[in-house]
């Protein structure tokens, strides 16, 4: 039965559902339609990672859910747990003490034991190669709010932060 499916395709010119066919081919008459794509595969994997910032800190959130940038690789707080939530929507979690990162409506980054919306950030990979992480649920005016590091390895507050700024620009690295 298969080959007279295919034999009856070659002789119509084409198969009803074939992109190629012009979209009065099919048997309902209507264009065609694209099925909606499924990513669940890439949905609730963690992975740990330390973010490195461009600024030369690694993110950490401490025991007392202060977020800062520290330059020592072998912390225990900067090592991060990075979970997919939903396609290109993140959570961040510190390994070791438990907390969420976080941003709220001012733009301030700090350290959550409870996961809520807040906790939210989309991922986005640059063209550099970095990641910049942006608050899913809060905007500064119609901008978004990007996690970012300064100079001197303390959070930069989300309404003040661009996506081309370097501070806003972290590189995941896997743990050695």
């Amino acid at each position: 039965s298969l080959w007279l499916c295919l034999a009856l395709s070659l002789l119509a010119g084409s198969a009803p559902g074939d992109p190629a066919a012009p979209p009065g081919n099919s048997p309902s008459g209507a264009t065609r339609r694209r099925s909606r794509r499924s990513y669940s595969h890439l949905e609730g994997d963690g992975r740990w990672r330390r973010l490195y910032s461009s600024t030369h800190f690694f993110l950490g959130i401490d025991s007392s859910g202060k977020v800062q940038g520290t330059r020592w690789k072998e912390s225990r707080n900067s090592i991060l747990e990075i979970r997919s939530v939903r396609v290109g929507v993140v959570a961040i979690k510190s390994v070791y003490t438990g907390f969420y990162l976080a941003m709220n409506k001012k733009g301030k980054v700090y350290g959550s034991k409870v996961y809520n919306l807040n906790c939210k950030f989309k991922e986005r990979i640059e063209e550099n190669g970095y990641n910049t992480y942006a608050s899913l649920r809060w905007r500064h005016g119609h901008r978004p709010m990007f996690l970012a590091l300064n100079g001197k390895g303390r959070p930069r507050q989300g309404g003040k932060t661009r996506r081309q700024h370097l501070s806003a620009h972290f590189l995941p690295m896997l743990l050695s």
